[in-house]
């Protein structure tokens, strides 16, 4: 063989060899591809169930998407720490203190078990959500984040953060407002028909769970219409979407990316979710924040009767069925329940174009009427129907009154350092005060002249500069006619489970 038959050979050996290689290699990844996929044993029917989970998915990283650019964390830092350690104190309603109402609206650690609290440290102040409801800066988040009036930052999707300009605040369904300034290329939310939600359907929470922001969490609306006794204005979206503190304020969404409520509150014996989530839905939340926006408070009609629910035994007296409606018990008179004709023993059952099962329903229904116009009631009155029309008007004389004390259950003296809230049975019955007349002090602030003095949280103050005091007025009223006065303290009578003691504080 010559040289070149050598050479010739050498090279035809060479690429058989890289040919082989090839084809080789060219077969072991055929082989990989044509692994069959982990599905292609699935049925037709199966195969249409992971399409459609699959669907779903798609939906949740769609409204993600569209939702979360509207999202803004919410920081307040008031101007002034408040103590609130010491005896658990029950609300008007029997379901704990301020505080304990925040721990269900996410504001801090739920304390042990026992009723009482643990040390805790300084308060930092409300942190929450919020969404952007108009792109002129236009924040829609719960009175309990902004409470306080200290300085209210926002930080929006972005990481960009602004001062608030203005925050307006609805204590008594618990609905706040926040004006941001010079903030470009703000994304809006739509607000939805949260009356069109039904239970069962898909909701989203957006937010910042302990600080986690641009949080999202699934889960389906559990139930509507839901009262928890934590604001006077109650007609709560229940959900099982894990929330958790910092959500509150942000939004719970459809799968329309159509807001339907705002995170409000949860029910938790450990301070976490536990799939029992409530928000104030999207319909009361933009009558609410409307007029805050446009007038800066909230005007709401008025009715003047007294009502209770209709239970079974009240149906077959009535000639209704249960939950047929709510019953007249009183009229009040010079009031619009006057003029419209109602008379106790009365049963609502419609209220202009909306049926009423629940006295919260009435109220809500009767407070969002539009001043001045004309609405229909439907009755039964002596099992027979009957129509008749009411004027809506604001609460005027005792009744206004009444409205704003529903509104601020509990008052601050900033020159003491206390805050106090009124003396309840059920308040009385909780703290052993039964039978005692009095103002019950809810919390105190740190380093305050009441600090200083000894007073705390479960006391209850019978007494200021001898005069007894009975309501939140009277107390008012007795501290500032004795700031009128050159004294050298306000001399307090007060009361706790140790027994009465007087007690002198310089403010």
């Amino acid at each position: 063989m010559t040289k070149n038959e050598q050479k010739r050979w050498l090279l035809t050996s060479m690429l058989v060899a890289a040919l082989a290689v090839t084809i080789s290699g060219a077969a072991w990844v055929g082989a990989e591809r044509s692994h069959p996929s982990p599905l292609a044993n699935l049925s037709p029917q199966e195969m249409q169930a992971v399409d459609s989970a699959n669907s779903l998915s798609s939906a949740f990283r769609a409204v993600s998407s569209q939702v979360l650019p509207s999202v803004v964390a919410i920081e307040n830092r008031p101007k002034l720490a408040w103590n609130t350690q010491g005896k658990s104190i029950p609300s008007q309603n029997g379901q704990g203190t301020p505080l304990d109402e925040m721990l269900r609206r996410f504001g801090a650690p739920q304390p042990p078990q026992g009723g009482e609290r643990a040390p805790e440290p300084a308060p930092q102040g409300g942190i929450g959500s919020g969404v952007i409801i108009d792109s002129s800066g236009i924040i829609l988040t719960n009175n309990h984040v902004v409470a306080g009036g200290g300085e209210v930052t926002v930080r929006t999707h972005d990481g960009r953060e602004f001062v608030a300009t203005n925050v307006w605040t609805d204590p008594q369904t618990d609905l706040a407002v926040v004006k941001i300034s010079g903030a470009d290329d703000l994304v809006a939310a739509a607000l939805g028909d949260s009356d069109a939600i039904s239970i069962g359907d898909w909701v989203m929470a957006l937010g910042q769970p302990f600080g986690l922001e641009s949080t999202v969490t699934a889960g389906i609306i559990s139930a509507k219409h839901r009262g928890i006794g934590i604001t006077p204005r109650e007609n709560f979206l229940q959900t099982d979407a894990a929330i958790n503190p910092g959500n509150s304020g942000g939004p719970l969404v459809n799968l329309r990316g159509e807001v339907v409520g705002i995170n409000t509150a949860i029910h938790s014996r450990s301070g976490g979710n536990e799939g029992i989530g409530f928000a104030i839905p999207s319909n009361l939340a933009r009558w609410v924040s409307d007029q805050l926006i446009h007038s800066g408070a909230v005007k709401r009609a008025y009715l003047g009767v007294g009502i209770q629910p209709v239970t079974q035994d009240l149906a077959k007296q009535l000639s209704v069925k249960p939950r047929g409606g709510v019953v007249v018990t009183d009229v009040f008179p010079d009031t619009p329940a006057t003029e419209a004709g109602l008379e106790p023993g009365d049963v609502i059952v419609r209220f202009g174009d909306k049926p009423v099962t629940s006295p919260q329903a009435l109220q809500l229904a009767v407070e969002r009427s539009p001043l001045g116009e004309a609405q229909s009631i439907e009755i039964v009155r002596d099992g027979q129907p009957m129509e008749l029309t009411y004027i809506a008007a604001e609460p005027a004389g005792e009744f206004a009154a009444k409205a704003g004390a529903e509104s601020k259950p509990h008052r601050r003296d900033e020159d003491l350092g206390i805050e106090i809230a009124p003396m309840t049975g059920d308040v009385a019955e909780q703290l052993g005060f039964s039978g005692t007349e009095g103002v019950v002090i809810t919390s105190v602030r740190e380093g305050s002249p009441a600090a200083e003095s000894g007073l705390s949280p479960g006391m209850l103050i019978v007494e200021v500069a001898r005069q007894k005091v009975t309501t939140i007025d009277e107390f008012e009223a007795a501290i500032k006619k004795h700031r009128g006065e050159p004294s050298d303290g306000i001399l307090l009578l007060v009361r706790s489970e140790k027994g009465s003691r007087f007690v002198v504080v310089r403010s």
